[in-house]
This record gives structure tokens, C-alpha cells and sequence, in this order.
């Protein structure tokens, strides 16, 4: 699901080079907000390369992949080069789409991908959270967005001309409209931490009670 995915032969993995620029600092995130979880639901896995890094890196997850069909192929690459025990099968999964059937998980991590989907999706993807999103409860989204409905630099506004270029459903998602699909669904804010090269994590909790 990320514009930078590329093949250099139809019969090797697919790589993109982004995700060796961010996978540390998304790591450092990851370890303290997914330290007392123990399965994660990634939505949109792209290549996979996060996935292996992420799951090497915190071998107490169980780290569930998921991706459109049609990019499954290339993620099984990755998750079979590196034939680790807490990385099970990927799933197919469309979020516009009936989920497939899943176990609860405690913790959700989805990478570049808000900006990639239609607005309708990144919709669907919040309304289905509660359905498996157990307690503790933690959802993780990294990538660019807007901030009080401004680009945070020259380079997003031209990433996001780029993006509606290209398919104009596409563009960067104001991180206030998407905090707010997440209290729809019962999250609350957690924290919203500011990343390397213009980009951002946001984290969220289920709401007590």
C-alpha cells in the first residue's frame, strides 16, 4: 500500500527504501507503547520489511500482517526469508472489505497507509477497531498528516499535490479528523509524537470504562 514500493526483478522481493529510513525510530515508539500487549494487527504491511524488523526487534508480540490481496505475494517473501515464530501467515485484508475472522488483538499498528486510502477507508478502518481491539487496547499510526488543518513543511504539501495527482482520493489526513474517528470508536487520545523527516506517530487507548 505505499507509493514507494518498487521490484527490480518479478522474481525478488519487493523493497522500500523508506522503511529502512523510519523502521528505528517507529521502533523506539513501538517499544514502550506495545511493551505490555502481546498481539498486533498490522493493517496495510506493504512490503513486510517493517513487520520482520518489528517483530525480530520484540519477540514477546505475536505480529499479525495484513495486506490486499494482490500485494500478499512480496510480503510472504519477507515473513518467509525470515522464518521468525512470532510473525503467523499474512492475512488478506481490504478495509473496505468484510474483515476476515480474527482473535482479538490487544494492539493495532498501521505505517503510511491513512494517506493512501480514500477518506471512506480510512473511515471503515476505525469502525471496525472495536470489533478487534481488546484491552489494553493501543492503536499506533505513523506517517505524514496535516496539523490544525496546516502541512508541518513545503515538502508534505508538495507530497500531498503529488498524491491527488496521481489518484485524488488520495492526500494527507488532518490528524485532529482522524483523532476524531478514533474517539468514535472508543479511543482516546494518547500522545502525538513528532518523527523524523515531517512525520508523526499518533497513539491511542481504548477509553476506560
Amino acid at each position: 500500500m505505499r507509493p514507494t514500493m518498487r521490484r527490480m526483478m518479478p522474481d525478488t522481493k519487493p523493497y522500500a527504501p523508506a522503511c529502512d529510513r523510519n523502521r528505528d525510530p517507529i521502533l523506539a515508539v513501538l517499544r514502550e507503547r506495545f511493551a505490555g500487549c502481546s498481539r498486533v494487527l498490522e493493517i496495510g504491511s506493504g512490503t513486510g520489511q517493517h513487520a520482520v524488523h518489528f517483530a525480530a526487534a520484540m519477540p514477546h508480540l505475536a505480529w499479525q500482517t495484513s495486506e490486499r490481496p494482490e500485494a500478499l505475494p512480496g510480503l510472504r517473501m519477507w515473513l518467509d526469508e525470515a522464518a521468525l515464530p512470532n510473525t503467523p501467515p499474512p492475512l488478506a485484508l481490504d478495509v473496505a472489505a468484510p474483515w476476515p475472522g480474527l482473535a482479538p488483538v490487544d494492539a493495532v499498528f498501521s505505517a503510511n497507509t491513512l494517506h493512501i486510502m480514500s477518506w471512506p477507508e480510512v473511515q471503515a478502518l476505525f469502525a471496525r477497531l472495536p470489533a478487534v481491539l481488546a484491552p489494553p487496547g493501543v492503536l499506533v499510526v505513523y506517517g505524514p498528516f496535516r496539523i490544525g488543518g496546516r502541512f508541518t513543511s513545503d515538502s508534505n504539501a508538495a507530497f500531498d499535490a503529488a498524491l491527488k495527482d496521481g489518484a485524488p482520493h488520495r492526500g494527507l489526513r488532518d490528524f485532529e479528523a482522524v483523532s476524531a474517528l478514533a474517539a468514535q470508536a472508543g479511543l482516546e487520545e494518547a500522545a502525538r509524537i513528532e518523527m523524523p523527516a515531517n512525520n508523526f506517530c499518533g497513539v491511542w487507548r481504548l477509553a476506560a470504562g
